[in-house]
């Protein structure tokens, strides 16, 4: 692991660093890492220079040429597993299992977007008259810049570089000021795999605000790309609405979980589990809302508890552990404050929990939710279960659909009528049938409504981009 640690951000090619610093610590320990230099201003701008010089270079190369650096990238990555798998762990707390199957999970963009790289096809127009001759064609839209967030310190990174390099575009990367030490380390793959200098930066910072608003309203920066909160993402769109950016946006989710009375209750209960309590319940596709068929309500529980009960919550290097720490104090508090609102407003607490010390929660099973409940309207970003009871087809899909989010959506059912019925009707960008975990880097990875603009991944994710071009000739 430790000949991957860097501790200064990353600009055309080399590390820049600063004197003023800042720790990067362990969310399970409480205690510091590594020290990070923090960028300043003149580093910010000299990483958008950078980058715009290395895209008038990269988007005169050709699409094999691109792909073929992807692939040796993906390779590194893959070579280097163990060890990208050990820092994420260390910085972001998620069991390493779970830190070895992201590294195999990010590097699955890469050699994803390495082939779509030979596929972005033009087309030749019929036209509508014998002396004109229309085509169009595809190019890279220029510099990008994007923010990554802390849940995913190594997928959240490949699914935005990976389809920007095969289109032949820069970029410049902000990651959570928690989790660094895995982008830089990818910063550094993608060097030795042959990237051209300053076409992919890495900016460290605790500051934000400072580096989004130089990304965001510099003329030089043609697209940007996020992955984190609702709230901070309609700032960003406000900040790129100066320079009429292109936008991705890849935003908070309130993902409602459907069991209906006909499901395999068993493998109800099984993707449960992985949809809720995967990176301890840190995802913004993670399952928010249980709705339950009133008729099966007691099987569900009961064998939910019995599985919520076998989970062990540890030190991510612990063998056996199940469930990490919470990134910081701050989330944690948020959870517990969010279960005393619930608790308060009459919901049942179903298991026995024990009271963790630092940044680890114990998994918690609630029954009897309401909409009035803030943990009902709002992402948990915890070991929660919050349970609601429901008893018509038309009343649960109302009951998910009334939220301001549309990310990803489950439901369990062996009813082939009412799958058709319900996966039309579910408001929401992403749906997963009797499956827990949907996220794949061949599939489009996006959301509806306030849970944002664009899609990452799929053949779709190589065309945020690019910029259509139409020609007109005459002959």
């Amino acid at each position: 692991m430790s000949h991957l640690v860097f501790t200064d951000s990353y600009i055309n090619g080399e590390f820049y660093k600063t004197d003023k610093r800042f720790s990067v610590d362990d969310p399970a320990t409480e205690k510091s890492i590594v020290e990070v230099s923090d960028i300043d201003e003149q580093g910010v701008n000299n990483a958008i220079d950078a980058a715009k010089g290395a895209f008038v270079k990269l988007k005169a190369t050709n699409a094999t040429s691109r792909s073929a650096t992807l692939m040796r990238w993906y390779e590194l990555v893959i070579e280097h597993k163990q060890a990208l798998a050990e820092l994420m762990t260390k910085e972001q707390g998620k069991p390493l299992k779970e830190s070895l199957g992201e590294v195999e999970y990010g590097a699955g963009f890469i050699k994803w977007f390495a082939e779509q790289a030979k596929r972005s096809y033009g087309d030749v127009i019929p036209p509508t008259d014998d002396q004109h001759r229309l085509t169009s064609f595809k190019q890279p839209i220029g510099v990008v810049a994007g923010i990554t967030p802390w849940n995913f310190p190594i997928a959240m990174v490949t699914r935005k570089v990976a389809p920007a390099y095969a289109a032949g575009c820069s970029f410049v990367l902000k990651p959570s000021e928690h989790t660094p030490l895995c982008a830089l380390a990818l910063a550094y793959l993608a060097d030795q795999a042959g990237f051209e200098k300053g076409a992919f930066n890495v900016l460290v910072s605790e500051n934000a605000k400072m580096v989004g608003e130089l990304l965001t309203e510099s003329d030089l920066v043609r697209k940007f790309t996020f992955t984190g909160s609702t709230a901070v993402g309609k700032q960003l769109l406000s900040q790129c609405a100066s320079t009429i950016k292109r936008t991705s946006m890849e935003l908070g989710g309130n993902a409602p979980f459907i069991i209906f009375d006909n499901a395999d209750l068993d493998e109800a209960v099984t993707g449960l589990m992985g949809a809720k309590f995967r990176n301890a319940g840190q995802t913004c596709v993670a399952a928010n809302r249980i709705f339950v068929q009133r008729s099966v309500l007691d099987k569900v529980v009961k064998k939910l508890n019995e599985k919520v009960d076998s989970l062990k919550v540890a030190h991510g290097f612990e063998e056996d552990s199940d469930i990490g720490p919470l990134i910081y104090a701050k989330a944690k508090q948020k959870v517990q404050e969010l279960l005393m609102d619930a608790k308060q407003k009459g919901a049942i607490q179903i298991n026995a929990v024990k009271e963790l010390g630092g940044n680890f929660q114990a998994p918690v099973i609630l029954t009897g939710v309401t909409p009035e409940m803030d943990i009902y309207h709002q992402e948990v970003f915890g070991p929660v279960v919050s349970i609601i009871a429901f008893d018509e087809e038309a009343e649960v899909i109302a009951l998910a659909n009334d939220v301001p989010y549309g990310l990803a959506a489950y439901f369990y059912s062996q009813d082939i009528k009412q799958i058709y019925r319900v996966s039309e009707a579910l408001e929401y960008g992403m749906v997963g049938i009797n499956e827990g975990l949907i996220s794949n880097p061949v599939a489009p990875f996006g959301g509806v409504k306030q849970s944002g603009l664009g899609r990452e991944g799929g053949h779709q994710g190589l065309d945020e981009y690019l910029e259509e071009k139409y020609v007109c000739m005459k002959i």
